[in-house]
């Protein structure tokens, strides 16, 4: 039937119908792996192209700052943690929260268990390792909160190790503590042969000072746009129904990551049991903002004494709209 309207169409000399889909390009926070599997998941099942979208994901690396490649176009969504994006919104970069994939914090510290950590507040005159480029704003919080200082000059304070994206402080004793995810680094010691009992952590969703983390961003003046904000609702519909799927489908989920691992750097094993801990993250959201998680985590960045990661409450940093169309 198609053939045959063509085929008149063209007899006529007319112009053919246009039937390109959208396109929308997703930038995530890190490289891909299971931590992302929903979107590649939406991607390889066909869900975007179910919703007339050509989304093309480009994975993030060590030097690479999703807010920089949003402000200068090279994507119309990103993956960020919500303190990066409040405190890129506080200084001019006005990123919105449209969706909110998950529901939890995978953030901890893994300490070493002998050297006398038994909990917070024996963190205290200890070497730490701890990500920065927007990623040290909740430990930030969290020692401001436990009276705890980073600046190193107090003798009861902390000393804070620019860790890279690595678990070597720790395996090489150059800090008592590290960051850790939950789904990712954690795992990367217990591989190194350390054994769980060798180790005490602390999560920070436990401690009170979780923030959100993997939420979906776009800059505030495209909304405005009619056409952006439909392709957004579809890409966040298609999106969740590929977070949904690799909740109920881990193992699966994970071999797809696999096949799109330009880099062969991850492995079968490590991203089957990452998928396994994001699907608890992820676990208890339809993709929608909760407010009562957001106003935590500002109240949470807020709280930083003399040097809080942001200075007043945000405005306009998320909307529900784009949700609520999407999941309707």
């Amino acid at each position: 039937m198609k053939k045959t309207l063509m085929g008149t169409v063209a007899a006529l000399g007319l112009a053919a119908p246009a039937w390109a889909a959208d396109d929308v390009t997703l930038q995530l926070k890190w490289v891909t792996q299971a931590q992302f599997a929903g979107y590649y998941v939406a991607l390889e099942n066909g869900y975007y192209g179910d919703e007339d979208l050509n989304v093309t994901i480009k994975p993030g690396g060590p030097d690479i700052a999703p807010t920089q490649v949003l402000a200068g176009g090279g994507a119309d969504v990103t993956v960020d943690w919500m303190p990066s994006a409040l405190s890129a919104r506080e200084k001019g970069l006005p990123m919105v929260n449209i969706a909110q994939p998950f529901k939890s914090s995978g953030m901890m510290l893994t300490c070493w268990n002998d050297v006398g950590i038994t909990d917070p507040a024996s963190l205290a005159n200890r070497t730490l390792g701890v990500w920065f480029f927007g990623n040290e704003f909740p430990f930030m919080s969290w020692m401001s909160k436990l009276g705890i200082s980073t600046d190193g000059k107090s003798e009861t304070g902390v000393e804070v190790l620019k860790q890279g994206f690595n678990v070597d402080p720790l395996l090489q004793r150059q800090a008592d503590c590290i960051s850790t995810m939950t789904y990712n680094e954690y795992w990367q010691v217990i591989d190194a042969g350390v054994s769980p009992d060798d180790l005490i952590t602390f999560k920070y969703e436990d401690q009170g000072v979780a923030t959100l983390e993997d939420g979906l961003y776009v800059l505030e003046e495209n909304l405005s746009d009619p056409a952006f904000e439909d392709k957004m609702v579809r890409f966040v519909r298609a999106s969740m129904k590929g977070w949904k799927w690799a909740e109920e489908n881990p193992e699966d989920a994970a071999m797809i990551v696999l096949e799109y691992d330009e880099t062969g750097a991850q492995t079968e094993k490590h991203q089957i049991r990452m998928m396994g801990e994001v699907a608890k993250l992820t676990a208890g959201s339809n993709g929608a903002l909760d407010v009562a998680d957001y106003e935590r985590t500002v109240q949470t960045l807020l709280s930083g004494g003399s040097d809080p990661v942001i200075t007043m409450e945000p405005k306009g940093a998320y909307t529900l709209a784009i949700t609520d169309k999407a999941l309707q």
